[in-house]
């Protein structure tokens, strides 16, 4: 099954999600500084999901691009991704609407850890079709980052209802982990072309 089609499908989803987030800031009803400071939790709710989209997006890119083939069995993990990324401009604009309210944030960790194990499914699957397994496998390695994030978005969720604060600074770390360059697909292409 050629991939190109689900790459541009998904492509398209995260590019609506992108869309749909920016579209829930509303513009302030006056002119001056003071208009803008109500508008502080959502602008950073937007700033922290656009950065998460765009780490997903990102991945998703280099996952596909290491794999060879996929099949149907891939198609499912993918669509279960891609739900759970639709959910955050729901997540995020409540996080944001109600000013980091404890549920609110603990919720947007909830589809963040949901988003998680959604990728973790979706590589294995794209490990599971033959031709795939032996370079894909390679190259994302012990994935240290997909195992620490995991741990990082359940604590940030439990502290949610301790101090927010925190649990937003672990979102961010989380985020932070995922924005230095991974090089383990990169690596491992150039060596097996």
């Amino acid at each position: 099954m050629n991939k190109t089609r689900l790459e541009a499908f998904s492509d398209g989803v995260i590019a609506i999600i992108i869309t749909i987030m920016v579209l829930e800031m509303k513009v302030p009803h006056g002119s001056d500084w003071e208009a803008l400071k109500p508008l502080w939790p959502v602008f950073l709710s937007y700033v922290l999901s656009f950065v998460y989209v765009g780490i997903y997006w990102n991945n998703h890119h280099h996952l596909l691009h290491a794999v060879h083939k996929i099949n149907g069995g891939v198609l499912w993990p993918n669509l279960h991704l891609l739900f759970w990324l639709s959910l955050l401009p729901f997540a995020t604009g409540w996080m944001g609407e109600n000013h980091f309210a404890p549920l609110p944030v603990a919720i947007y960790g909830g589809v963040l850890i949901m988003a998680a194990l959604a990728w973790v499914l979706l590589q294995r699957a794209l490990v599971c079709i033959p031709g795939n397994n032996t370079v894909l496998a390679q190259a994302l390695g012990k994935d240290w980052k997909g195992k620490i994030s995991p741990v990082i978005y359940l604590a940030s969720i439990a502290l949610a209802f301790v101090h927010v604060g925190l649990s937003l600074a672990g979102y961010a770390i989380a985020a932070a982990l995922w924005l230095i360059p991974d090089r383990r697909i990169e690596h491992h292409l150039s060596q097996h072309e």
